[in-house]
């Protein structure tokens, strides 16, 4: 339910925006407690709701597994005025989002290590 789940997440995006970072749906549903479910559909129903919500809240910080946003989207502005480096549209419309290991919140190693071998494009080079 994005009811008692957009709370949660909301506190993981502020802990995001102080730290000045991004995250993967997994990695924050993860943090606040819950599975991003399939394709991301609980953290994207809970990022509506965050959205809605909390304004003020960079819901943008929050980006898909598999390292991509919509390329005429909000988010791929919100990313590249932040300083991410978008490349490669593909036949979805689909950018993929590279930024410095370091702009990347991990809470723990085993979770670090997984982000980064599946998902080299949210890494630079």
């Amino acid at each position: 339910m994005a009811s008692t789940r957009a709370p949660a997440v909301a506190e993981v995006l502020w802990e995001l925006k102080r730290e000045d970072k991004i995250a993967t749906y997994g990695a924050i549903a993860g943090r606040a407690g819950f599975s991003a479910g399939a394709n991301g559909r609980a953290m994207i129903t809970c990022l509506k709701t965050v959205r809605k919500d909390w304004p003020h809240l960079q819901w943008w910080r929050a980006i898909r597994d598999d390292g991509t946003c919509k390329a005429e989207g909000d988010q791929a502005i919100e990313l590249a005025d932040w300083g991410a480096e978008l490349s490669n549209v593909d036949n979805e419309g689909r950018v993929h989002i590279k930024v410095d290991e370091a702009r990347i919140m991990v809470w723990d190693e085993e979770e670090a290590s997984a982000v980064l071998a599946s998902n080299g494009s949210a890494a630079a080079e």
